[in-house]
Order: structure tokens, then C-alpha cells, then sequence
């Protein structure tokens, strides 16, 4: 198959014994199967990938259901993965975990779990202020965030509070341990980012 990727759901972890009697840390990944929905090409939007869908979904609007239309399916979630070769991918065409085989290396891209507004030293293990020498409410300040005359603002990027987490992450160099085809589901050895039921793009790792 020349999708290099599929959508999946984390499900949580778990524990493996090998028959050394060693543990490993195993995540489970609800992954597809996947429905192709639309085939991407050079000649028509600039480059090459595939739209695959995820979790049938019957309550979706009429502009996506009409985009839908053609794959045969409703899907709530819609991503796009690359290809190795677009001619044996059509639109239509059921995808499902077969693509990947146990000792592979692969990488996940999910969206971290979200840790609402966090101080700088949580969000950024800042140190804090001196605990001693009458500083009584100084323990978790950010300190200075910049002179006053020059340059009088406040530079981009600086470090302060802010809302952590819901971010764009990116694991690699996990490997697959094991692979459940009946229940669609992928072992995997390690963490990967985002909450239960969160959901995530498996790709093949070169």
C-alpha cells in the first residue's frame, strides 16, 4: 500500500511482559480503518497527498457532506497523509491497519493535553524569586520582562503566564510491538502525546 499513514484514536496504555520476564510500556491506538475521500495531485493543487476519513459521522454539514459524497461515507474527522504512489490510491478505497507490521518504526502526531493558564514556572521551569532577604510574594514572579527606556516594550517571544498544552506535537522513533487486526488496534512501545480518546496520525518512519 502506498498510504504512508493512517487516523487513529488513543486508547491508553498498558503492559507488556516479553518472555524474558521484561515490561514494556505499550499505548494502544485505535487505528481505522480509513476511507480515501480525496486523492491530491500536482497537476490540480500544487502537490501531492491523500484525504483519508476517520469515525463515521452522520450529523455533519451539507458543504462537507457534499465534499463527502463521492467516498460513499460520512466521516467527523478528515486528514491528510502522503503517499508513496497516487495511481493504486482511489477515491473510495478502504484503508485499514495492515499497512504497518510489528518491529516497525513510526512517528504520531496528536494535540497535547491542554493545562489551562500556567505560570512561568510550571509552563517554563523558571526558577522563581529568592525565598529569602524579605521577599514574601516573589517565590513563583517571572521577574524583569524587559528595560524600561530601551527598547520601552516588551520583546516577542518573551517567556511569560500564558495557556499551556493544546499543542501540535510530535513523537518519533516509537516502535510497534504488536498488531491487533480483528480490533484494529496498534501497540505501540512508549507515550504518545494527546488525552484518551484523543485522536492522532500514525505515519511510517524512514
Amino acid at each position: 500500500m502506498s498510504v504512508t499513514g493512517l487516523i487513529g484514536r488513543k486508547l491508553g496504555m498498558t503492559t507488556h511482559y516479553d518472555d524474558d520476564g521484561s515490561v514494556e510500556p505499550l499505548t494502544a491506538v485505535e487505528l481505522g480503518p480509513c476511507v480515501v475521500t480525496q486523492v491530491k495531485t500536482m497537476a490540480r493543487d500544487g502537490y501531492e497527498a491523500v484525504q483519508l476519513g476517520f469515525m463515521i459521522d452522520e450529523n455533519i454539514n451539507k458543504p462537507q457532506s457534499g465534499h463527502l459524497i463521492r467516498s460513499g461515507g460520512k466521516y467527523r474527522y478528515l486528514r491528510e497523509v502522503n503517499a508513496e504512489d497516487l495511481s493504486s490510491v482511489e477515491v473510495g478505497q478502504e484503508i485499514k491497519l495492515n499497512v504497518f507490521e510489528v518491529g516497525q518504526k513510526i512517528k504520531v502526531i496528536g494535540i497535547s493535553k491542554g493545562k489551562g493558564f500556567s505560570g512561568t514556572v510550571k509552563r517554563y521551569n523558571f526558577k522563581g524569586g529568592p525565598k529569602t532577604h524579605g521577599q514574601s510574594d516573589r517565590h513563583r514572579a517571572p521577574g524583569s520582562i524587559g528595560a524600561g527606556s530601551s527598547p520601552g516594550r516588551v520583546w516577542k517571544g518573551t517567556r511569560m503566564a500564558g495557556h499551556q498544552g493544546v499543542d501540535r506535537v510530535t513523537t518519533r522513533g516509537l516502535k510497534i510491538i504488536k498488531v491487533d487486526n480483528e480490533q484494529n488496534v496498534l501497540f505501540v512501545r512508549g507515550s504518545i502525546p494527546g488525552p484518551v480518546n484523543g485522536i492522532v496520525i500514525v505515519e511510517k518512519q524512514t
